[in-house]
């Protein structure tokens, strides 16, 4: 090995940078030469090829030694004596300093210590100069919380500061789950939820209707897809796995006509009721997939009259709502603002050239949220970067009020949201965090089973160096923001808290790498988060994980992601329902797989055929294969457990079609698992074909887009909602509580309508 070689290898494991991988075959691959300096690059290390490789690695290994307390130490609460590490040039080491340790409660520790005196943990030699590093330790319990330590070196003339965390050992659970009830709810996305008076987009008032028949029907948990914001200027970019921002919201989810000052805008009013307009709503809500364009058109067109309705009358008044808004934009800060901001700049820009998406395409004085340019253009335009601060405020008051309506009914659990794994590269998150984030580079994911050809998320990373820098404080922020609200927040790719495969710029998933995270300080602040927030943490588990890191994410309280089609015996039959760990949440699939009845006619396969996903015919065929001995699989374990269904055999793989009956069977199959929670994907109740969402398809498939079949007023007297509710209630009622509150004739099978049902009313 050149020293060339070893420098780099160095750099690279210094920046978190894997040697290589294993892929879910078994076989391993290297990182190559080309794709380390590319992501060294990524990251913002100075380097052209892997000769410079020593000179960064020594302006690191500089840094690295500085005076100072790193920027964030994370200790959980047991873990005692709590320690962390003081750098100091030698000259100083026999010198008395002060340090306070600042408590979130405000209580004030202070004292004075020798650096000499301290536990050493290590020393170098830059030239003339020498540092040293001690041991800081501290034996007494600390509370959970965010702390601030300092050091005060009068010799030095320096302050250094170190935000400081400590953490409990796991994430909170519901006490009626961890005493051992088994729960289950819907799995929704909120988008594709049909109703007589929705706009053509499923919105929070169709929530809140889902709650209310659904909390009567035995459900004590409701799962939706990620709530981001995306992007108002481009409604065709739906994906809600690459947003905006993960801190805001979607204001499509918006019932505009439950807004309280729609009832007294006159002008809004008369917008909606003209013929046009009423025309092209029933359009919109008998269409099959969501279009997208013409739902932001209308509802933006008369959000914005209410909202100047809401600035010339509430405003000037003071009323109870404006104080209202004005509490939510103080609460919002700095943050709130540079959302607006951005969203008000890049509809300005996007107005004058179609072609710009995003701050990488904006003129160079505004890249910098912190710009002069940017506070002229607030000073400017408030009006216009209001309107986007109120658009959350509304969205937020009615999600709020869903969320509330979900504990007056009693729910263990209520709302479960999800937490995409990153964020678009050209939103407002990027923007606020630009420094933060590797915006060449790119999320993705080696070659597997399901993805022959591996995938490209085009999502930038944050770089891990960086993002400690940071003291974390977007990672905090944003895991604030999705657990508000929520009683159980989805991390989706939680394997991101340890490690995540970059791509280079322009590469294929076949040229990527895999980098390391602070894992045990992200963990730690997913604890305190879900404890303080008091929502239970369930982490997407899926795909190849790193060594020992189930065993890690149990001891911490998060719930694993188990599938029925992934859990398999050694003989590659399904899973027995007793296999199925406790900490878990089983479901039939996800977004990202075939529905039942997709699977169950491999429709999916044919699918990714037509579309050309296949690196080879040969692929295909196998995989054809592996779908027929599913299918007979799948009825071997139903007849095991004496699931299945009358008129059926382990014979009938030739069946024509997934049978209401077999979809019952399949979910009284999950139903027995001992999995805490169990999620029921609506798509697969009624028997849709079309999966929500085909990885690396591009703009091949409609993915997004696709509406439940049924609306949701009929959901009560639809006979396969019926009889799911009627066998659900039977095995995963969670409380005595929950089978008090069941609909009349839930027992039975037999379902009403909430009272209620139809348009809602959100007062805040």
């Amino acid at each position: 090995m050149t020293g060339a070689d070893d420098a780099l290898d160095r750099l690279c494991e210094h920046a978190g940078i894997a040697s290589g991988y294993r892929d879910t075959w078994g076989r391993d691959h290297a990182t190559s030469n080309e794709t380390r300096v590319a992501l060294l690059q990524a990251m913002g290390v100075v380097i052209g090829e892997p000769a410079d490789a020593a000179a960064a690695l020594r302006e690191r290994e500089e840094r690295d030694w500085q005076p100072g307390l790193p920027p964030i130490c994370v200790r959980r609460r047991d873990e005692r004596p709590y320690q962390w590490e003081f750098c100091c040039d030698g000259r100083d080491a026999e010198r008395t300093m002060n340090w306070t340790l600042a408590l979130e409660t405000g209580e004030m520790l202070s004292g004075d210590m020798r650096p000499a005196e301290l536990r050493s943990s290590g020393h170098r030699e830059f030239g003339a100069a020498r540092r040293i590093k001690a041991l800081f330790q501290w034996p007494r319990p600390l509370p959970l919380g965010y702390h601030r330590f300092q050091i005060d070196s009068p010799a030095a003339g320096e302050a250094y500061r170190m935000a400081l965390i400590i953490a409990p050992a796991s994430c909170y659970i519901p006490p009626e789950l961890a005493r051992g009830a088994r729960a289950w709810g819907p799995a929704l996305q909120l988008y594709a939820l049909r109703s007589k008076r929705n706009w053509g987009v499923g919105d929070f008032t169709d929530l809140r209707d889902a709650i209310e028949f659904f909390a009567r029907s035995g459900s004590e948990v409701i799962g939706l897809n990620p709530l981001h914001a995306l992007f108002p200027h481009d409604p065709g970019h739906s994906s809600p796995y690459s947003p905006s921002s993960r801190g805001h919201l979607n204001p499509l989810y918006i019932d505009v006509e439950a807004i309280p000052e729609f009832g007294d805008c006159r002008a809004a009013r008369d917008q909606v009721a003209d013929r046009d307009f009423q025309s092209r709503l029933r359009t919109l809500r008998g269409a099959e997939l969501v279009d997208y364009p013409a739902v932001t058109r209308d509802k933006l067109g008369v959000l914005r009259v209410v909202y100047q309705a809401f600035r010339e009358r509430d405003m000037p008044a003071r009323s109870a709502r404006a104080a209202g808004f004005s509490r939510f934009v103080a609460d919002g800060g700095e943050p709130l603002l540079q959302f607006a901001l951005y969203h008000a700049l890049q509809e300005d820009f996007h107005s004058r050239d179609s072609n710009v998406r995003g701050w990488p395409a904006w003129p160079e004085p505004y890249r910098n949220p912190g710009s002069p340019a940017v506070r002229a253009y607030l000073d400017a335009h408030r009006e216009r970067v209001e309107f986007h601060a109120w658009l959350q405020w509304v969205a937020d008051d009615q999600l709020s009020a869903c969320a509330q309506r979900s504990r007056e009914l009693g729910l263990t659990v209520g709302l479960y949201r999800d937490l995409a794994v990153s964020i678009d590269r050209a939103g407002a998150e990027s923007w606020a965090w630009r420094d933060l984030h590797a915006t060449s580079a790119s999320v993705g994911s080696p070659p597997d089973e399901f993805n022959l050809y591996g995938q490209n998320w085009d999502l930038p990373p944050l770089i891990p160096e960086r993002l400690a820098g940071s003291a974390y404080a977007p990672y905090i922020a944003t895991l604030r923001a999705n657990m508000k609200h929520a009683g159980a927040l989805r991390v989706d790719h939680v394997m991101a808290l340890k490690r995540l495969f970059w791509l280079p710029p322009g590469a294929t998933p076949e040229q990527g790498a895999y980098v390391r995270y602070p894992f045990h300080d992200l963990l730690g602040i997913l604890a305190l988060e879900s404890q303080r927030n008091r929502c239970m943490v369930i982490g997407e588990d899926l795909g190849t994980l790193p060594e020992g890191f189930f065993g890690e994410l149990q001891a911490a309280g998060v719930h694993s992601y188990r599938l029925l089609m992934f859990e398999k015996e050694a003989d590659g039959g399904f899973a027995r329902p007793a296999a199925y760990p406790e900490q878990a949440v089983a479901a039939t699939g996800t977004h990202d797989l075939p529905t039942l009845t997709g699977f169950w006619l491999g429709h999916d396969l044919d699918v990714r055929a037509r579309l050309h996903l296949y690196p080879s015919d040969g692929q295909r065929a196998r995989q054809v294969v592996d779908r027929a001995r599913e299918r007979t699989g799948l009825l071997v374990a139903l007849e095991r457990e004496g699931l299945l269904p009358p008129g059926m055999s382990t014979r009938t793989v030739a069946e024509p079609r997934m049978t209401a009956d077999l979809v019952l069977a399949v979910h009284a199959y999950l139903a027995r698992s001992r999995a805490r929670l169990m999620m029921v994907q609506m798509e697969d109740v009624f028997g849709q074909l079309e999966q929500v969402n085909l990885p690396a398809s591009g703009g091949q498939y409609a993915n997004w887009q696709r509406r439940l079949s049924l609306n949701l007023e009929a959901w009560a007297d639809d006979d396969r909602i019926q009889a799911l509710v009627k066998l659900l209630c039977g095995m995963r009622c969670a409380s005595a509580q929950t089978r008090e509150k069941l609909l009349p004739g839930a027992r039975s099978g037999r379902l009403r309508a909430p009272k209620g049902s139809g348009k809602g009313n959100f007062s805040g």
